[in-house]
């Protein structure tokens, strides 16, 4: 059974090989293990560390998340409208609520009312209920 090779011990071999010249590729890898941290950092800023065949093997992969992404952000906008529609609903039922016991007790009153001038007629009482309110009368000394 082969033992794989560390990735060190892949490019000592590739430097160290008998005729101290490595291929062309496996000298590109070779040198790329011995960046420094700076070169890293500039590959990366620049997108030299990812190659156009880390695209071309994983499309699938990269399409899948960004419809996933796409789907999230879609479904996070859905839910903000959403609950903005629910807070103005609420809202407007409250109003709704608050208009429909000022219209209750405006008609439980104009029923007393009603109901009671009935009474008043229904047995000969002769009442009438006042239309302004009563004077208030000042004595002056």
């Amino acid at each position: 059974m082969r033992r794989k090779k560390k990735n060190t011990e892949f490019a000592e071999d590739i430097i160290n090989e008998s005729t101290g010249k490595a291929t062309d590729s496996k000298s590109r890898y070779a040198t790329a293990l011995k960046k420094t941290n700076k070169q890293i950092i500039d590959d990366v800023r620049f997108g030299r560390s990812v190659s156009l065949e880390f695209f071309r093997n994983n499309a699938w992969l990269l399409m899948v998340i960004v419809v996933a992404l796409l789907s999230l952000i879609g479904l996070r906008y859905k839910t903000k409208t959403k609950m903005a529609q629910i807070q103005s609903l609420t809202t407007e039922l409250q109003r709704a609520e608050s208009s429909k016991l000022q219209e209750k007790a405006a008609y439980m009153s104009l029923i007393r009312e009603t109901e009671m001038r009935r009474l008043v007629a229904e047995k000969g009482l002769g009442l009438d209920f006042q239309e302004q309110p009563p004077y208030e009368l000042l004595i002056e000394n």
